[in-house]
């Protein structure tokens, strides 16, 4: 079994020191990697897909354990020729277990924040690889895996070996969503239920319920770090990306704090029961259709 460094007992804040691939003026010049990588310490991996393979530009974490890793997404696009997802994590994976003298059996855990296309497009590339469990997306599947089935308010801990990942249902932008919590990090991985962009919620009574768990998560547990899975806001207070922008050069950064939890909660409290579209600094509410 690797060994893994120890933790401090409180997760310290470290800066994202790190300047996102955000596209390109012409798609066709386009230099950057199909995935950009970014250790954000030494067992735990941010990844960004390139807008020019899709515009959403999804947002994905590998985080390791002593005997497994878990990947939290797959991206937005399935074909490993323009989007090798499975050939760069498994580099990773080399990489950090030449580092801690790992074994041949050190296992893959592939889950996510919720089941969206651009989030789980990469799942078959991952579906014939050993010492891998693929755990679907859907609500029936994902809910089951967690244990919320018939308890949609338990707390599951993933077990990577030394490191526990904590997951909890967070739905309201998708009936399947969770989020996850990294105690190693103080990271709150929330999917799409927070970034910095438009959020889309489907069901507002119970996105509104989430956001309140995730406060009260966040007063009881140390978070370091707030990080959803995509930008679409400009560094203008209120003001968006369009949809399918594929140049991106003026984004604030992923990372937001617990106190942008408390801003959304304000921003609900503002619009009210009754669903509406309405931009905030850092966000904008944007209701949909029910499912």
């Amino acid at each position: 079994m690797p060994a893994i460094s120890k933790r401090p007992t409180v997760p310290v804040a470290k800066p994202l020191d790190v300047q996102w691939i955000h596209g390109s003026v012409s798609s066709k010049h386009n230099t950057d990697p199909d995935l950009q990588v970014y250790w954000y310490d030494d067992d735990t991996v941010i990844l960004r897909q390139n807008k020019a393979i899709d515009y959403e530009a999804p947002f994905l974490f590998l985080l390791f354990g002593e005997r497994r890793a878990v990947l939290l997404d797959t991206g937005a696009t399935a074909s490993e020729q323009y989007f090798p997802l499975r050939a760069v994590v498994d580099g990773l994976l080399q990489e950090w277990l030449a580092r801690h003298s790992g074994e041949d059996d050190y296992g893959l855990l592939v889950l996510h924040t919720h089941s969206h296309g651009d989030h789980v497009a990469g799942d078959p590339q991952f579906v014939d690889r050993a010492n891998t469990v693929l755990v679907g997306a859907d609500k029936e599947t994902a809910w089951e895996y967690f244990g919320f089935t018939n308890d949609p308010e338990a707390t599951q801990a993933i077990d990577l070996g030394g490191r526990a990942v904590t997951v909890f249902a967070t739905p309201g932008h998708d009936a399947a969503a969770v989020t996850f919590y990294d105690p190693w990090t103080g990271i709150l991985f929330t999917g799409d239920t927070l970034y910095r962009g438009r959020l889309y919620i489907v069901d507002w009574s119970a996105y509104s319920r989430s956001v309140d768990r995730l406060i009260e998560f966040c007063r009881t547990h140390p978070v370091t770090h707030v990080l959803g899975c995509h930008i679409e806001m400009t560094s203008k207070p209120g003001v968006d990306y369009p949809v399918m922008t594929t140049y991106q050069p003026d984004e604030p950064p992923l990372e937001m704090t617990a106190e942008h939890l408390l801003a959304l909660r304000c921003a609900l409290d503002d619009v009210g029961p009754v669903p509406a579209l309405r931009a905030f600094a850092d966000f904008i509410l944007w209701p949909e259709d029910e499912e």
